[in-house]
C-alpha cells in the first residue's frame, strides 16, 4: 500500500504561487516532492536495523531552494547537462542558448525546469506532475509538453518522463538527487562502495564538454564494473572525482545502470533506466556553504547523483545517440531506484 498526502510547503515572493509537497509512503519508502520542479526533497530509507534516515541532500524550507544551490532533488530540462558555448544548430537554423556555465550552457539554462512551478496531479501510488515550456523559452525551439511522474512501489521510486514537441527541439530529462546512504549530513560518501555497468565512458575537455571520444573503462579510473570502495578508488587513481558520463547499453528497455552499498548502514540502491547514459558526480563543487536539512552542511564529496540520461552536447555531436525529438513522436524514459539492505 502507498499513501499520497498533500500539503503546503512554502508561497513564492511576489505572489507566484503556492508550493506544494506531496509525501508518498510506504513500508519500506517515505518520499517528499515538490511541486517546485519536481524535486525529491526528502527519501527516507531504513537501515539494517530498520531505523530510517533521510539519505537525500536538500533544505527544509523553500527558501532554501530558491537560493543559489546545485539543483538538489531537482528535474533538469530542458536538456539537461552542458551544451558546448550554448549554440546548436536544427533543420539549418542556429540556436543561441543562454551562457551559465563556464563557456556553457547547462541544465536547461538560467531558469530550467528545476526553477519553475509545476501543476500536480495526485496519483493512488504518486504524483504527476506537467508544465508547458513555451516556444523560445530559455532559448529553445518549439513548445513542448512535459509528464513528470513519480511512483512508489515497496523499496522502489519510479520516475517516468513523457514530452511532445511542436518544433523539432532537443530534449534530455533527469532528476538531479545528491544521495548519501549513511543519511544526509554525512560528512563524505568514501565508505560507499560503487559499481556501474559500463564498458565505455566520455573523456571530456577542461570545461567538462565531451571530447567526442567514446572510451574504453578497462584500466582506467572508470571502470566501476566491480565494486569500487569510493574513497580508496580516488585515492588509487589521484582522482579528484567524478563528473562524467557512463556509457550504457543502447537499448530502450529497462537495464541495469548501476548499485551502491553503504556496509556501515546496509543500505542499498540499485537504478535501472532506460536511458542511454548515467552522468556519475561526486559532489565535487559542493564546498560546506550551504546549510541544509537539520543543521547538516555539505562539503565536498558528501553527496553523489547517479543522474540517468542523453549523452551531454549531443545534439553537437552527431555521433552520440539522438537528443532531438519530433513533431508526433514522445519522449518517454523511466528510472528506477530501488532500495534494499544487505
Amino acid at each position: 500500500m502507498v499513501s499520497v498526502t498533500r500539503s503546503v510547503f512554502g508561497e513564492l515572493p511576489s505572489g507566484a504561487g503556492t508550493v506544494e509537497k506531496f509525501r508518498l509512503q510506504s513500508d519500506l519508502l517515505g518520499v517528499d516532492i515538490l511541486s517546485w520542479g519536481c524535486t525529491i526533497s526528502a527519501l527516507e530509507v531504513k537501515d539494517r536495523q530498520g531505523r530510517a534516515s533521510d539519505v537525500v541532500l536538500g533544505f527544509a524550507e523553500l527558501e532554501g531552494y530558491l537560493q543559489k544551490q546545485p539543483y538538489f532533488g531537482a528535474v533538469v530540462g530542458r536538456v539537461a547537462n552542458r551544451i558546448a558555448k550554448g549554440t546548436f544548430t536544427v533543420d539549418g537554423k542556429e540556436y543561441k542558448l543562454a551562457i551559465n556555465n563556464g563557456p556553457n550552457s547547462l541544465h536547461g539554462g538560467i531558469r530550467g525546469f528545476d526553477k519553475v512551478l509545476w501543476t500536480p496531479q495526485v496519483l493512488p501510488n504518486g504524483v504527476q506532475f506537467s508544465r508547458v515550456s513555451p516556444d523560445g523559452e530559455e532559448g529553445y525551439p518549439g513548445e513542448l509538453k512535459v509528464w513528470v511522474t513519480y511512483t512508489l512501489d515497496g523499496g522502489e521510486l519510479v520516475i517516468n518522463y513523457r514530452a511532445q514537441a511542436s518544433q523539432t527541439t532537443p530534449v534530455n530529462l533527469t532528476n538531479h538527487s545528491y544521495f548519501n546512504l549513511a543519511g544526509q549530513g554525512s560528512p563524505n560518501i568514501y565508505d560507499h562502495e560503487v559499481t556501474i555497468e559500463a564498458d565505455a565512458f566520455l573523456p571530456v575537455d577542461e570545461t567538462l564538454i565531451p571530447t567526442g571520444e567514446v572510451a574504453p573503462v578497462q584500466g582506467t579510473a572508470f571502470d566501476l564494473r566491480k565494486p569500487v570502495a569510493l574513497g580508496k578508488h580516488l585515492q588509487d587513481f589521484h582522482v579528484g572525482g567524478f563528473d562524467h558520463t557512463f556509457c550504457l547499453k543502447g537499448s530502450k528497455e529497462k537495464h541495469f545502470c548501476a548499485r551502491v552499498h553503504h556496509a556501515g548502514s546496509g543500505r542499498v540502491l540499485d537504478v535501472y533506466t532506460t536511458q542511454p547514459g548515467v552522468q556519475f558526480y561526486t559532489g565535487n563543487f559542493l564546498d560546506g556553504t550551504l546549510k541544509g536539512k537539520s543543521g547538516a552542511v555539505y562539503p565536498r564529496h558528501s553527496g553523489f547523483c547517479l543522474e540517468t540520461q542523453h549523452w551531454p552536447d549531443a545534439v553537437n555531436q552527431p555521433h552520440f545517440p539522438s537528443v532531438l525529438l519530433r513533431p508526433g513522436e514522445e519522449y518517454d524514459h523511466t528510472t528506477w531506484f530501488r532500495f534494499s539492505v544487505a
